[in-house]
């Protein structure tokens, strides 16, 4: 899918009509609305371009943002070819014939910028097979990709590349392109303020969608100005860009994991609608949400374990959509809850040491002898029974012998794990009492 202002489709007519984001493609960098942070005098491309040199990058970011455009525009800077490619659509022997006509361009003294749009859906092999045709100068390759570079790409492509975050366009670019939009279609949009704003909003940082947007709201013949409601009712909200399986699924629970770690209710539960909305499956959230009541809030708040399998339990009782509302009591409990990691922290080191020292066995003294030989062996032999002391507590070792004890857990002062605190202190007290005795 060609990216906005990418480049024209083939009329077959002069006559034929043209879309509005095919009429308002930018004829220079200059033109384009946005992405500061790389087309600015002191950005990355603004600086390549001042010293002459342009290298091989990878644009990653959103729909409708420009991806396809700055790479046009780029080759047309730089006295370059530019040849559009889709990692969707193209195979190897596609590949090939882009690679020879690209050698034979060199060969007549004109370079190649080769734009790869959706670069991370290609192979491992078919990434490699670009490398060769970059080091030797055949092709500068630009690629475009929506998914996170570090995780879908190669690293030899990424080592010979620079990749630049291209963002979701802001308010004010939208209105700005708006505005443009409006002067060549040759009239305003009939709408109110609040309308505008809206509409603005319903992009969702897609100057692509925008347009698209305006095209259908400039076509309808109404008399004054929509308000919100209005406009809510004519058109379709569009669809929350969201993958289940890509970037925006781990960026959008990342954000819901912190926001309850950082105690914010508000911005865990809108997180949280945001992936409701976005289509992702309930069940996941629910399985997530115990995680969290595990990880980060444990022992300062037991019930908030078992507030989230109650509110799982909920929701498979009850589906969708009443279901999700228990969910959500679920994320405000754990937002608001006490937290400790203590023994998820306590848990990690437990392990470390464990896999250090798997080869060391109990001591013998908290080991059963069912047999005479294990008996014979001191299996057993000096066991105190702890409800035979006093206190209930006998003070005795664990550990391995010759095992220097360590300390995994350490509780913190905040929530039930305060009690808790009180209680390991208490017994390592009793504990180094009975050592001296």
């Amino acid at each position: 899918m060609a990216d906005l202002f990418g480049d024209p489709q083939t009329q077959t007519q002069d006559t034929a009509p043209r879309p509005l984001a095919d009429r308002l493609r930018p004829q220079s960098l200059g033109e384009v609305i946005g992405q500061e942070q790389v087309l600015g005098p002191d950005a990355p491309l603004g600086v390549m371009l001042d010293a002459g040199s342009l290298s091989s990058l990878i644009f990653w970011g959103p729909p409708g943002v420009g991806k396809t455009t700055i790479a046009r525009l780029l080759a047309q800077e730089t006295d370059l070819h530019f040849v559009q490619i889709s990692a969707i659509f193209t195979g190897v022997p596609e590949l090939r014939k882009v690679f020879e006509a690209a050698k034979i361009r060199r060969a007549n003294g004109q370079g190649t910028l080769l734009f790869v749009d959706e670069i991370h859906r290609f192979n491992k092999a078919q990434q490699d097979g670009f490398l060769p045709h970059m080091e030797d100068g055949t092709i500068l390759l630009v690629g475009a990709t929506t998914e996170n570079p570090s995780f879908e790409l190669n690293a030899a492509v990424l080592s010979r590349s620079q990749v630049l975050v291209l963002e979701r366009l802001k308010l004010s670019d939208l209105e700005r392109l708006a505005q443009r939009a409006e002067k060549e279609l040759g009239k305003a949009l009939p709408l109110e303020g609040a309308a505008r704003e809206g509409l603005l909003e319903m992009a969702d940082g897609d100057g692509r969608a925008l347009l698209n947007l305006i095209e259908q709201v400039a076509a309808w013949k109404v008399d004054g100005k929509l308000s919100t409601d209005q406009l809510a009712t004519r058109l379709m909200k569009r669809a929350v860009n969201y993958d289940k399986s890509g970037d925006e699924h781990y960026n959008l629970i990342s954000a819901l994991h912190k926001s309850v770690r950082g105690s914010d209710p508000d911005a865990a539960l809108y997180w949280f609608a945001r992936m409701l909305e976005g289509g992702e499956d309930p069940r996941f959230l629910a399985r997530r949400l115990v995680r969290m009541a595990v990880e980060d809030i444990g022992l300062a708040d037991p019930q908030a374990q078992a507030v989230c399998l109650q509110s799982w339990e909920t929701y498979e009782r009850l589906g969708s959509p009443e279901g999700e509302l228990a969910l959500s009591q679920a994320v405000v409990y754990l937002a608001l809850a006490p937290k400790s990691n203590a023994n998820y922290v306590a848990y990690k080191a437990a392990r470390k040491a464990a896999k250090k020292t798997g080869a060391m066995m109990p001591p013998k003294h908290i080991l059963n002898a069912p047999t005479g030989l294990m008996e014979d062996q001191g299996y057993g032999a000096g066991y105190a029974y702890d409800h035979d002391a006093e206190d209930g507590f006998s003070g005795q070792n664990y550990f391995p012998e010759g095992m220097k004890r360590p300390e995994f857990y350490a509780p913190v002062e905040r929530g039930f794990e305060r009690d808790l605190a009180k209680r390991v202190a208490y017994f390592a007290k009793l504990r180094a009492q009975r050592g001296k005795g």
